[in-house]
C-alpha cells in the first residue's frame, strides 16, 4: 500500500507539506515518495493527501 510520483512531476512541491508520514521527498529534479513510509494516509485520513494537490496528477497507486 503506497504512492508512487511519475516522471511528470514538475518539482513543484505541493505535495511534500501535505504527507503526514513525511514520505515525500525531493530526489535531483523529481519528488519520490518512500514506499516504507507512505501508508496512503491511513490512520490519518479517509483519501491520500498529497493526490488533490499534484497540478500535474502524477501521483498514482504502485
Amino acid at each position: 500500500m503506497a504512492l508512487t510520483i511519475t516522471d511528470d512531476c514538475i518539482n513543484c512541491a505541493a505535495c511534500e507539506p501535505e504527507c503526514p508520514n513525511d514520505a515525500i521527498s525531493q530526489d535531483g529534479l523529481l519528488f519520490v515518495i518512500d514506499p516504507d513510509k507512505c501508508t496512503e494516509c491511513v490512520g490519518f485520513f479517509k483519501e491520500p493527501q498529497c493526490v488533490p494537490v499534484c497540478p500535474v496528477e502524477c501521483i498514482e497507486k504502485a
